[in-house]
């Protein structure tokens, strides 16, 4: 358990990038009005700025150096352009905040450990927003997986069939490029990736074909992965961004010697199959476990901030830390180099 780092007090924090994404984080914040305090917010266009801040009283900042230069939170948000992370992660710890930081850590491998070398040397936590761990679907199939259900694991398919119009990428122009951004697969899938590695453990090999077939963009639209667990486990994820005419479908399918389940939905957020050659009164209610969900995000960014809060007051170790956040970018990276050399990627990669 690390020392507690305030006690007495709110944390406060600072949220950066104003997108979608920052209302996730803003309404999480607000469920907890003793522990947490968003205090200043940050965004380079003045009117995305001013939007979000109309009716709040927080401090406002263009300039990302001017919000860390006048040191008023703990910790800042990123909820940024994924290839600004790592900068703006190493700039925060050097300046004494710790860092919240959305999914992917960053779009280069490189950068993504030197943002957790960076963390770590100056003692920051780095946390990483993997908040669809905390579903509570994917809690239950978890939980299944440690108690050995399953019996040997045999295979393993996702699915996200999403749509992302030409509009969308319009909206900025860093959206579906490689430096600021990357395709269907870090963007729009990385929490999938992400379940892949935490529900069935470290990947052995993995194959990858993208394309660009649709959209005006540097990255793929479509890409489809063909993965080797460890365990001996087989696996295929297929991701497209061209589903006609909306968001189709966020599913896994697991197949195992003594089970088989399929979640399904639009983000993983039913569980359509449940079985299992152990019976227990548990299954009976397992159709109540399903949420219904109009976004993509999942309902785990509460679930976050409460291990954040319990970080800082020191009752409980981080949840998913840099570290753990590293995982699910060693598959990403790994797909996209099997993707541009047409190889078979073993992991871990090297350093």
């Amino acid at each position: 358990m690390t020392a507690p780092l305030t006690t007495d007090r709110k944390i406060k924090l600072a949220l950066v990038g104003c997108g979608n994404i920052a209302k996730k984080h803003l309404a999480a914040i607000e469920q907890f009005p003793n522990d947490l305090e968003l205090a200043a917010v940050c965004d380079k266009t003045q009117e995305n700025l001013d939007a979000f801040m109309q009716n709040r009283q927080l401090e406002g900042f263009v300039e990302y150096d001017d919000l860390l230069t006048a040191k008023i939170a703990d910790a800042v948000i990123l909820c940024s352009p994924s290839g600004l992370h790592a900068k703006q992660a190493i700039q925060a710890a050097e300046n004494g905040y710790h860092v919240i930081c959305e999914k992917p850590m960053a779009t280069r491998w490189p950068d993504a450990l030197e943002m957790l070398r960076v963390c770590e040397k100056n003692e920051k936590h780095l946390f990483v927003s993997k908040q669809n761990r905390f579903n509570p679907t994917i809690q239950c199939l978890k939980k299944a997986i440690d108690d050995n259900r399953f019996g040997k694991l045999y295979h393993v398919n996702c699915n996200v069939y999403w749509t992302r119009p030409q509009a969308y990428y319009d909206q900025s122009p860093w959206r579906g490029t490689w430096d600021f951004d990357g395709g269907a697969l870090m963007n729009q899938a990385s929490h999938y990736v992400d379940l892949l590695y935490y529900l069935f453990g470290p990947v052995k090999k993995i194959q990858a074909m993208g394309a660009t077939l649709a959209r005006d963009i540097e990255a793929e639209d479509t890409i489809v992965l063909n993965l080797q667990w460890a365990n001996g486990a087989l696996g295929s994820m297929n991701v497209t961004m061209l589903t006609y005419p909306k968001n189709f479908e966020g599913s896994m399918t697991i197949i195992g010697e003594k089970g088989t389940v399929k979640l399904g939905g639009l983000a993983v957020n039913e569980i359509s199959h449940w079985e299992f050659a152990d019976k227990r009164e548990e299954d009976s209610n397992i159709e109540h476990v399903s949420q219904q969900t109009t976004a993509a995000y999942g309902f785990g960014h509460p679930r976050l901030y409460q291990n954040i809060i319990n970080v800082f007051r020191g009752t409980e170790d981080p949840l998913i830390d840099g570290r753990e956040g590293l995982k699910s970018m060693e598959l990403l990276i790994a797909a996209y180099r099997s993707a541009k050399d047409n190889s078979t990627i073993s992991l871990p990669l090297e350093v």
